[in-house]
This record gives C-alpha cells, sequence and structure tokens, in this order.
C-alpha cells in the first residue's frame, strides 16, 4: 500500500507541471493530458478497465454518468475527454483541490446566490467545445443501486451550445480477480459517512478492481421535451445498465 501511495505522489509530482503548462497552450492538450494522468492513476492502484462502447465524437457532449466512489474519477478520468463537475468543498481539500483544479474541474455549491455564475462558467466549458462529465445522483450510492437523478442537473442540456448527451453506466464487476458480489460492492464503494484515508488504504490493499464501463449512443439535443423526462429516461436506461452489467448480461 505504500508503494501504490508513494507512486501515485511521483506521478503526480511529474505530471503536475506538464498540466499546468498545458492549461495556458492553445489545443486540446490539457484535456488528452489528464487522461494520461488518470490512466497512470488507474495503473498504480491496479484498476482495469473494460470499455463497451463508443465514446461520443461530437462535440461539446454532457457525459451522465452513476456514481458510487471517488474510484469513478479515476477510472471516468481515464477513458472520457471532458472535465467533472464537484461540490465546493473538494476545492478546499488539501492537495486534492490541486488535482482537481489542473484537471479543470468546475466547482458547484448550493447556495442560490452562486448558482447563475456556476451554470455560466459551465455553459462557457460548453461553447468552448468541453466535455463535462456529471454525477446527476448529486451523491454516492453503495453500489447496488442507482439513486435518484436530479433534473436540475440537466439544465446544461438546454445551454445554448446544445450539447449530446451521452449515458454512461460504471460497474465494478471484479476484485482480486474474482466477480464482486452484492456484499462486495460496499467495499469498493465510498458512500454515506465513510472516511476517504481508510477507504482508500482498503482499495490499496488489493490487488486489482476491474471495472466496465458502458457507453451508451450520444442524444441529440432536443430529443426530450423537459429536463425532468430527460433526467428520468437516463436514470432508468443507466439502472438497466448497471442490473445487466452486475449479471453479466452485457459482453463487449
Amino acid at each position: 500500500m505504500l508503494l501504490r501511495v508513494v507512486a501515485i505522489l511521483l506521478w503526480t509530482l511529474f505530471c503536475m507541471p506538464i498540466q499546468a503548462l498545458l492549461l495556458v497552450l492553445p489545443g486540446r492538450g490539457k484535456v488528452g493530458f489528464a487522461q494520461v494522468y488518470w490512466r497512470g492513476v488507474a495503473r498504480v492502484l491496479g484498476l482495469r478497465l473494460r470499455v463497451v462502447g463508443e465514446i461520443s465524437a461530437h462535440r461539446p457532449s454532457l457525459f451522465i454518468a452513476n456514481h458510487c466512489s471517488w474510484l469513478d474519477i479515476v477510472a471516468l478520468g481515464s477513458v472520457l475527454p471532458g472535465c467533472f463537475v464537484a461540490k465546493g468543498e473538494i476545492g478546499r481539500w488539501p492537495f486534492i483541490s490541486w488535482i482537481a483544479r489542473l484537471g479543470r474541474t468546475v466547482f458547484v455549491s448550493r447556495n442560490r446566490t452562486n448558482v447563475a455564475r456556476e451554470q455560466g462558467a459551465l455553459a462557457a466549458r460548453l461553447n468552448a467545445g468541453d466535455g463535462i462529465i456529471l454525477f446527476p445522483e448529486g451523491t454516492t450510492s453503495d453500489g447496488n443501486r442507482i439513486l435518484p437523478f436530479a433534473s436540475s442537473f440537466f439544465v446544461l442540456a438546454d445551454a445554448a451550445a446544445k450539447p449530446y448527451v451521452q449515458p454512461v453506466t460504471l460497474v465494478y464487476d471484479g476484485l482480486d480477480g474474482m466477480p464482486v458480489l452484492r456484499a462486495d460492492r460496499p467495499e469498493i464503494a465510498w458512500y454515506g459517512d465513510m472516511e476517504l484515508a481508510p477507504h482508500f488504504n482498503r482499495i490499496g490493499r488489493r490487488r486489482s478492481v476491474h471495472a466496465t464501463i458502458l457507453l451508451d449512443a450520444p442524444i441529440a439535443p432536443g430529443t426530450f421535451p423537459n429536463r425532468k423526462a430527460f433526467a428520468a429516461a437516463l436514470e432508468a436506461r443507466i439502472a438497466h445498465n448497471a442490473a445487466a452489467l452486475r449479471q453479466g448480461r452485457i459482453e463487449a
């Protein structure tokens, strides 16, 4: 476990100045290098990924995903060309906030006075052709179910940039080379009042974790009449996909 922590720290310190430079340069190097960084972290943690489907080629795109663990950031950051939306409090976490900012994370709060400014920042990202990764559950689950999707997250689907929306389903289905059972999922999930450090330690002691990421076909803007209908449809779709993946009913 200690060797993994040291390896991640050294890899991060190596990557930080490169990404900082890419942030001030034109082009999409900052997007691609963020993916390279997360792939390195995944490799150190023993996180193995299987991707089913194709990443949306539309720009901009909203990636709508389920959420059960901090490990989701590593998994999805390795695959999806986009920036995350995170709670404002994460922007105050030591060290982690630096990584998030270099990855161009957009921090949002629950303060109504900041809503217009935060939505403006997200809309600006879309107007620039960026991809945005959203977790509409608003929090993490125990990995055995999908929590209700908040329709407020889908306001970005109505942005002037007219983004395509791609449903993304993430399920952890292997642990130390064995299939993940229902009782194992809370071992991987990080939810409730769990502390980050002890949970990171438990994951870090595992030889390997396997996850499958299922990418549905992108959905064109204007497909659904309103945000509530959109949220309900994607919640049902991702819940269906997650159940199928947990039961091994979806093959590459």
